[in-house]
């Protein structure tokens, strides 16, 4: 995973060993090494005013530096990037589980509307969800709200079947508003507690799409709204991040098939523009393949 940037980062604290020892480390010394940095950053996914925070952030941290004999600039460098990009991803992280149960303990259905355009792995991360909340001791059902795909009724049927969860579907063409408010009413009716509302996703530049959204949320009023978004997707991913943000709102984001990402710049990128938290990864086909994301772990990885 995320081969781009860590050779990005590596490459930067070999040019700083090889130009900076023993000294004060100098603006001129820096600027071309952060500038070619700043370069391969954007080339490997994060956006361009994110890698202008990062390197900006970092020259702040080293200019004026003096490093002593016997301190390895490598590690000095690292250690400054690594600060500057959990500093980008430092927006509050969301226990939602938590959440989901001191809602629950109250007799309310937590509700959590799903966006995300077609392709991104919506409806295989939803079930991954329910059947982690579901491994957790909290009841579900699954709102099955994309009324205008053919198929994707049927395909998260198929996932509610194999996990053993209730969904609420309706007729292809119907008001997805109105399925996701009678799964609502479903699960008050049973004291389920939580509502997955799985939403269409035709484009996210679609302006009909979006009205039908905003519908949606305005009906359901949701306790999260999550957006899932493709690690492969690249720059794409960002405008839909800032897209799905602008028009709808997005509480928390959840990023798919992270484990085939080389180069790695997504999930800085869409944290970052959206200023908000990265709550899960998805990483594989398995229903138990999600997990919470660590930012600290995320960046040591990069560093690996």
């Amino acid at each position: 995973m995320f081969e781009g940037l860590k050779k990005a980062f590596q490459k930067v604290a070999n040019s700083f060993k090889e130009k900076v020892e023993y000294k004060e480390i100098k603006e001129d010394d820096i600027e071309e090494i952060l500038e070619d940095l700043k370069l391969d950053m954007i080339e490997n996914d994060v956006a361009y005013d994110i890698a202008d925070s990062i390197i900006n952030d970092v020259k702040k941290q080293l200019i004026g530096f003096k490093i002593k004999r016997g301190e390895d600039i490598e590690d000095v460098v690292k250690d400054s990037i690594k600060k500057s990009i959990i500093k980008s991803l430092g927006y509050e992280n969301i226990n939602l589980i938590e959440s989901i149960k001191r809602k629950c303990n109250k007799n309310e259905s937590y509700v959590i509307v799903f966006l995300g355009i077609n392709g991104v792995g919506k409806t295989t991360t939803i079930a991954k969800f329910a059947n982690m909340l579901k491994e957790n001791g909290i009841s579900v059902v699954i709102a099955a709200a994309d009324t205008f795909r053919a198929g994707a009724q049927e395909q998260i049927d198929i996932h509610a079947k194999k996990i053993d969860i209730p969904i609420i579907k309706g007729q292809y063409g119907a008001d997805p508003a109105s399925v996701a408010y009678n799964a609502i009413l479903f699960a008050k009716s049973r004291g389920l507690c939580t509502v997955l509302v799985d939403t269409a996703g035709r484009m996210h530049s679609d302006i009909d799409l979006m009205g039908e959204l905003q519908k949606i949320v305005k009906v359901t009023k949701p306790d999260m709204k999550i957006l899932i978004v493709d690690a492969l997707t690249g720059n794409d991913a960002v405008e839909q991040a800032k897209m799905f943000n602008e028009n709808i709102g997005v509480d928390g984001i959840i990023i798919t098939k992270i484990d085939a990402d080389v180069k790695g710049g997504v999930a800085i990128s869409v944290s970052s523009v959206t200023n908000k938290p990265i709550l899960f990864i998805g990483f594989g086909q398995n229903y138990n393949d999600i997990k919470r994301f660590d930012p600290n772990e995320y960046v040591n990885n990069l560093f690996d």
